[in-house]
């Protein structure tokens, strides 16, 4: 008899604990959502998410505090996200290469991108191969040819190892004379791209679209085979002849693990409506070279599992390794 009643009364607490959890979730949110980002205020990934907080807060009825914290190549963020209680009031913004790239790259990795829950990829970076103008070179041919000519001093900077790929693959096969620095951040790439110093660079057209509109860098290709919505006559990968991996740089939305279900797809829907919107999409997208690509948390989760597939081929046949 007394082992019926125990076991009738574990049920009612589980029960209970389940209805509880579940008026939690339905309720969802009582309180200010936080929101980590892994880039120091004004980075792309920092402007875009206050921007989408804006619409946001009104449709879920709560403010949305921004957090930046930047260092580590990424992980630090990532790691206060994983560290989270996983309730639905923490959500991080991250891009593609600590969830991606950092595993194959580094030895102690400062956390697990496998403890983190997507919940909708939100855009594509638009990477493009760019130069400084007074290299007076319109084509990665002529990058080349002028590598020939100057052996010995021309440089070039990049944080992914799909472009290190990229540009070591044309060193391989066509002779090119170019030496790859340590990229330390973007704003010391484009410094350094504008001095001279280091006068090649691959990295998110959004970063440099004001040096390229106003011709003091030059944009040779896309890294991503996605034509750019505002230098649409810059040719792609494909289009250049080269079929090797192109780069997959983008930004999405993760929680940490165990977060419930019900509050993950409520967010992944609300952002998708969102950022459908023409005029955000135009002010926040277009404007700054990302191109929208929200999805369902399951099928980000299938990209991003399919991505680290081609990430380990990459880093290896980039001649790179953990560090």
């Amino acid at each position: 008899m007394r082992r019926i009643v125990l076991l009738l009364t574990a049920t009612l607490i589980a029960a209970a604990a389940s209805v509880s959890s579940a008026a939690a979730q339905d309720d969802w949110p009582t309180r200010p959502i936080r929101v980590l980002t892994t880039t120091s205020p004004g980075g792309i990934s920092d402007v875009f998410m206050r921007a989408l907080a804006e619409k946001l807060e009104p449709v879920l009825g709560k403010s949305i505090i921004i957090e930046n914290r930047p260092g580590g190549m990424q992980m630090v963020g990532a790691r206060a996200c994983e560290d989270a209680a996983p309730d639905g009031y923490t959500i991080c913004i991250i891009n593609a290469d600590p969830m991606i790239y950092n595993q194959f790259l580094i030895k102690d990795m400062a956390f697990d991108p496998d403890k983190l829950q997507p919940i909708t990829k939100l855009f594509d970076l638009l990477h493009g191969l760019v130069v400084n103008s007074d290299l007076k070179v319109k084509t990665v041919d002529e990058l080349v040819a002028l590598s020939k000519a100057r052996p010995g001093t021309l440089s070039y900077v990049t944080p992914g190892a799909p472009m290190v790929l990229y540009m070591e693959t044309l060193k391989k096969t066509q002779g090119a004379d170019w030496v790859r620095v340590p990229f330390k951040g973007g704003g010391e790439a484009v410094n350094a791209i504008l001095s001279g110093t280091t006068p090649v660079g691959l990295f998110g057209e959004g970063n440099v679209i004001g040096q390229l509109r106003a011709g003091t860098m030059t944009e040779l290709v896309m890294m991503n085979n996605i034509h750019s919505p505002n230098f649409p006559a810059t040719p792609t990968l494909e289009e250049t002849g080269y079929h090797g991996p192109p780069s997959r740089g983008w930004y999405g939305l993760f929680a940490p693990m165990g977060t419930p279900r019900p509050i993950i797809d409520r967010i992944a829907k609300e952002v998708a409506t969102i950022v459908a919107d023409p005029v955000f999409a135009q002010t926040q997208l277009k404007d700054k070279s990302l191109v929208g690509a929200t999805d369902t948390p399951d099928d980000f989760a299938k990209l991003i599992a399919d991505d680290r597939k081609v990430a380990e081929q990459v880093v290896k046949d980039a001649g790179m390794g953990p560090e």
